[in-house]
């Protein structure tokens, strides 16, 4: 996996309810309720760690999967938020000014 960074879009309201993601975005009204693994994926997508770093370090290890299963699964949830512009995917590190913070816990 080429290292790819996300970043949560600033055009999204997000709020964790009895343990599930819901995450609407603010451009088309798209819903989103997330799972537990996407939940962790969400919660990481700070712009700075790297995606294998995430999938390595939190989706394997809290999810017992294999590491190519977990990387073919988080690259085609990443995918399907980032068409909606819910995630922000970069070759790079993404500052912090391309986010805002609204998510609510």
């Amino acid at each position: 996996m080429s290292d790819k960074y996300i970043a949560k879009s600033s055009a999204i309201a997000s709020r964790l309810l009895g343990g599930e993601m819901m995450i609407m975005s603010a451009v088309d009204s798209t819903f989103f309720t997330l799972n537990p693994v996407a939940t962790v994926i969400w919660q990481a997508a700070d712009g700075r760690t790297p995606l294998s770093e995430i999938v390595a370090c939190q989706v394997c290890t809290e999810f017992e999967v294999d590491p190519e299963t977990a990387r073919r699964d988080v690259e085609r949830f990443v995918e399907e938020l980032s068409g909606h512009g819910i995630l922000l995917v970069s070759e790079h590190s993404i500052p912090d000014s391309a986010t805002s913070p609204s998510e609510a816990a």
